[in-house]
């Protein structure tokens, strides 16, 4: 078998398509590179440089691949962005993914997995966000990615292909310094560069109903996504006609920015007490996942805590700067 991992060589896919490869799965990546980086992948590891929108790119890797499963993680990613450029969000995103799906029907691929996200929910009021709990995304990238979901399903069940969706929550870490995030978009990155400035970080609001104050998150290391997409992989592999499943990949326990600074400033020896700014607008007070369901189902549990995510990310900034 061999599975297409479009998006392969970014941050998340080059972490996703290592962890596939040790598995014995094998993997030939679709990447357009404009984040993405092709020293990250492995040795022999095919790269396809281009995008998901070329119907005829797509068909011609899929046959001479002789392609069986598709993993795709390809997409922009940035809430603010989003917000600017939703048409190009929507075309990038949804009709990104629908031409992939349209190929990899019409090639007979009957197994598809969906890296989507927690923005699917936006500010859900509730201690753990199940996957029943009603998504009412709040960017243009949210919704994109919940369309995206449905997209896979409805296709999936047209077309005889098993699909998995995975709800990533926040994502850190890196499984070695050279897989680092390059990126500075998500809170350890931001308040890394933020130390190296010689700067306090920004705390965007202490006066939630949270027990310090501060927005609580749920993170997830990096290296804990790569081996749930590994098995969703499996199942997908060992039982294409019997699933059809969207799954929160977090750890189901939450932390506070607060909790985030004290972790980075014992790992960094720097001082990240940080300063309190305005909030921003729709950081909802807490976002915590249930992880019960993909235990259950695919028996993935994350192994890696927040200091093992500092630690790591830490290791991965410093050897870029």
């Amino acid at each position: 078998m061999t599975w297409l991992v479009t998006g392969g060589a970014g941050y998340i896919g080059a972490h996703v398509v290592r962890a596939m490869v040790e598995a014995g799965h094998g993997v030939v990546v679709l990447d357009d590179l404009s984040t993405g980086d092709p020293v990250r992948l492995p040795a022999g590891v095919p790269l396809v440089q281009g995008s998901t929108l070329d119907r005829p790119l797509l068909d011609s890797v899929l046959r001479e691949h002789a392609v069986t499963g598709v993993l795709h993680i390809a997409a922009k990613k940035q809430v603010g962005e989003s917000v600017e450029k939703p048409l190009w969000y929507y075309r990038e995103n949804v009709e990104g993914l629908r031409v992939v799906l349209e190929a990899a029907a019409e090639a007979g691929v009957r197994r598809f997995l969906l890296s989507s996200s927690a923005a699917v929910y936006g500010m859900p009021d509730v201690d753990l966000v199940t996957e029943e709990t009603p998504c009412r995304p709040m960017s243009p990238y949210g919704e994109t990615k919940l369309v995206g979901e449905w997209l896979v399903r409805a296709a999936g069940r047209a077309h005889g292909m098993g699909t998995v969706s995975l709800r990533y929550f926040n994502v850190a870490g890196a499984a070695t310094p050279e897989l680092g995030d390059p990126g500075v978009f998500n809170l350890v990155p931001m308040v890394f560069e933020r130390l190296e400035a010689g700067e306090a970080p920004r705390i965007f609001g202490a006066d939630y109903p949270t027990p310090d104050g501060t927005c609580i998150r749920d993170y997830i290391h990096v290296a804990d996504v790569a081996e749930a997409h590994v098995a969703a992989v499996r199942r997908l592999t060992d039982d294409p006609d019997g699933t059809d499943l969207i799954l929160n990949i977090g750890r189901g326990e939450g932390v506070s920015v607060r909790q985030m600074l004290d972790v980075i400033g014992e790992v960094t020896g720097l001082d990240a007490s940080g300063v309190v700014t305005p909030r921003r607008a729709g950081d909802p007070a807490r976002v915590v996942a249930s992880a019960e369901r993909i235990a259950q189902e695919l028996g993935w549990k994350a192994r890696f805590d927040v200091r093992d995510m500092i630690t790591s990310a830490w290791s991965g900034w410093r050897l870029r700067h």
